[in-house]
């Protein structure tokens, strides 16, 4: 089946409609920008060329939203009064700047919905269902004082939406288009399920609407550099005010709000049959409770080493414990008016208040502010994640502000106030990412990979996945890299029979890149919540540089995510006959990490071209064009310079033998010996000698193996993996008991 779609623009408040995709191959029509030609069924698709792509579900996911023939075309400019508009909202929840929202109040009748869904319900965290739910509530009250309603319904929403869609005859289903893959594959199980259902005499048509902050005529069309999209960017878009809503007059149950305890009830089952007795001690398990002792049993606490580390922590205050306590703490939750006087108390920081509230606010800002401008996002991260309030706003209100504070101008040298830049900025940047992630998916699908984006606190975080079977295995890069620095190896080993993930970090590549303070811990809390979120079992994780300092990480702290470790050329130090270890405290936002930032920012721009020559010393060719741009790329993103202070204050303090020690099971180093960043030759034999887990694989190569000589490296991976696989078998050891 062919899929035919609408797009329906003006000023960037987009609405995207097509009917019903039902095979699980589907022919989509991917649009680019060329002349007129004809497409199925008489359709022109004004501007644009039709490209005829097959691929699979996942791919074909976020090529059916895609889309080449006007809403006008498809309804002839009228809606009828036999047309019903069912909005669906997931992570828009308000009234205010909501194009989906104005474009349903064209219809006589309106039917707002809100679906729990356990599985997305399932991949939050309390305090941020708590949330979630307090602004549904908002929501509601907000659309019944406009004299509407909001049909509240909690479960599987493929199962859900369509009853509700037969129930009320909707002819439409109007929601905001998806980037995350979760989201996505959700859709498009809705898509499926409605396919049998005809309202009318036709499919109802799902339509997609955007709220972009910029105006731009497709996602294509921007450039992949930040610095060239701040060039080309034009004006900004207007947000828009809640319409005038139909009433609500349909006798259908409307639902009740649920609470914590119903949607945890809910959720059974949702979790991968891996993790399903061992969910609790894993996911309340953060890393810096673990290295504290507070989740260590009598086992595991064997050496002196981390009785010492023990009693260490609960002399002194651990900082990344207070800190995740504090932003949660500080977020702001409730619904859109909150969010607004929040924003209105936020941007006024530096006037004298009477008001109590915006006094503690004030407070709020003083305790986030670990870095300049990450006040914003640890206090607003939740609400615009849950889509209380919109970027667009957002930008706008601080813009309004600081023109009324400078007789209508903008000093074009700065901000007056560091909590107006920090706003506005933010704002911006998650434009970016947002507008990064669409983009890559799409050049992932003419480019037949699976390009995927995972929600992860907040922040949007790419990954890719091969392989439909066999066991799992993730791959980790090192410092300055991204998934795609395993371009070579992905296919390759997924054609052994195993599923590959592999994932860019937060702060590189194409992955988001917050204002806040990076740690070897958050990083390692990240691998750990995708292997056990996207992943869903224990893995064999491969990682390169400081990605194998970071999976050693995770092996110590959470050894039942772990199968097996592979280290190329790994990051960190080992220290001789150890007796104790101290975890060294970040000292974020000090003068020497913010220079050391700018200098190193600096020197890997100049210098970058000769630095990947020297990694590629014996298949230099591979340190190629296209790997120098995708460097240099994501070093003009926003915020890179924070990802770099944290970096140049990274003290990687925990012995890399220490951790292997922990971990207790056999590790594959593979070295290249010709590393010009360390004494390789000395590093790997020193580890070899300090860890009798330790399995050497001495290669020809430079600091990126896995990259410069991928067929040798694919081969020993392989190879490795299939033997712990073989061991684990013929020991009656399953994935089910790893965790016992």
């Amino acid at each position: 089946m062919v899929i035919h779609g609408a797009l329906y623009c003006h000023n960037s408040h987009s609405v995207i409609a097509y009917p019903v995709p039902t095979p699980p191959i589907i022919r989509a029509n991917i649009c680019t920008k060329y002349p007129s030609i004809p497409t199925s069924k008489g359709y022109k698709c004004s501007g644009f060329l039709g490209l005829q792509v097959n691929q699979s579900i996942e791919l074909s996911m976020k090529a059916s939203i895609r889309a080449a023939v006007t809403l006008a075309e498809t309804h002839g400019g009228v809606v009828s009064e036999e047309e019903v508009a069912l909005v669906w909202f997931k992570h828009d929840l308000r009234t205010d700047d909501h194009p989906g929202l104005v474009k349903a109040s064209q219809y006589k009748t309106l039917v707002p919905v809100y679906i729990f869904d356990q599985y997305i319900c399932s991949r939050l965290s309390s305090q941020m269902l708590e949330m979630l739910i307090d602004a549904v509530k908002n929501l509601k009250h907000a659309l019944k004082d406009r004299g509407s309603d909001l049909i509240i319904r909690s479960g599987r929403t493929e199962d859900i939406l369509p009853t509700l869609v037969k129930e009320v005859n909707a002819t439409h289903i109007i929601t905001e288009e998806e980037g995350e893959h979760d989201w996505l594959k959700l859709v498009h199980s809705v898509s499926e399920s409605l396919s049998a259902i005809y309202v009318l005499e036709e499919n109802p048509r799902i339509v997609f609407w955007q709220a972009h902050l910029f105006e731009f005529e497709s996602v294509e069309e921007i450039p992949d550099s930040y610095r060239e999209y701040r060039k080309t960017r034009s004006s900004s878009v207007l947000p828009l005010s809640c319409p005038t809503l139909p009433v609500f007059r349909l006798d259908v149950d409307r639902g009740l709000l649920p609470d914590i305890k119903r949607l945890r009830e809910n959720m059974k089952g949702t979790l991968p049959s891996y993790f399903q007795d061992n969910w609790g001690s894993i996911n309340s398990a953060s890393a810096s409770s673990i290295l504290e002792g507070a989740y260590l049993n009598d086992a595991s606490v064997k050496t002196k080493t981390d009785q010492i580390f023990r009693e260490q922590l609960e002399q002194e205050e651990h900082p990344i414990t207070l800190i995740q306590e504090e932003v949660n703490k500080m977020a702001i939750g409730g619904g859109t008016a909150t969010a607004l006087d929040a924003l209105a108390g936020y941007l006024r920081y530096s006037e004298a208040t009477a008001r109590g509230d915006w006094q503690e606010l004030r407070e709020k800002i003083r305790a986030t502010e670990t870095r300049p401008g990450a006040s914003f996002r640890a206090i607003f991260g939740f609400a615009l994640s849950l889509g209380t309030i919109s970027r667009r706003r957002v930008y706008h209100e601080s813009i309004k502000y600081e023109r009324e504070r400078n007789a209508g101008w903008l000093n074009p040298l700065g901000y007056s106030v560091f909590t107006i830049g920090a706003a506005v900025e933010d704002s911006i940047s998650m434009e970016w990412y947002w507008l990064l992630a669409l983009k890559s998916q799409q050049q992932g699908i003419k480019k037949g990979v699976s390009i995927r984006t995972w929600r992860w606190r907040g922040y949007l975080v790419q990954y890719t996945t091969a392989g439909q079977e066999g066991p799992a295995v993730a791959l980790v890069h090192g410092f300055g890299a991204f998934w795609e620095h395993y371009r070579d190896n992905i296919v390759a080993i997924a054609n052994n029979g195993y599923r590959v993930y592999a994932i860019t970090l937060l702060g590189f590549g194409r992955s988001e890149k917050p204002n806040i303070v990076y740690t070897e811990l958050l990083w390692a809390e990240l691998l750990k919540d995708f292997f056990v979120d996207v992943v869903g079992e224990p893995v064999h994780i491969v990682g390169n540089s400081f990605g194998g300092y970071l999976v050693s990480l995770v092996a110590r702290l959470w050894p039942a995510l772990v199968k097996s470790l592979v280290l190329c050329n790994t990051g960190g130090t080992a220290v001789q006959n150890y007796s104790a270890v101290k975890y060294l405290k970040p000292n974020p936002n000090s003068a020497v990490s913010q220079l050391g930032a700018r200098f190193l920012l600096f020197y890997l721009k100049a210098m970058a071209k000769r630095m990947l020559k020297k990694f590629y010393p014996t298949n230099p060719e591979r340190a190629d064009e296209w790997l120098l741009g995708e460097i240099l790329r994501a070093s003009y993103d926003p915020n890179t310079v924070a990802v770099l202070e944290s970096i140049v204050d990274l003290k990687l303090s925990l012995p890399i033998n220490y951790l292997l020690d922990s971990y207790n099971k056999k590790v594959l180093l593979i070295q290249g010996n010709k590393d010009p960043l360390f004494q390789s030759k000395r590093t790997a034999s020193f580890l070899k000698q300090q860890c009798n887990t330790v399995v050497l694989e001495d290669v020809n190569a430079g600091h990126c193996p896995h990259d410069e000589i991928p067929n040798e490296v694919n081969s020993i991976i392989n190879g490795w993996i299939k033997q712990i696989e073989v061991c684990e078998a013929a020991e009656g050891t399953s994935a089910e008991t790893i965790f016992i």
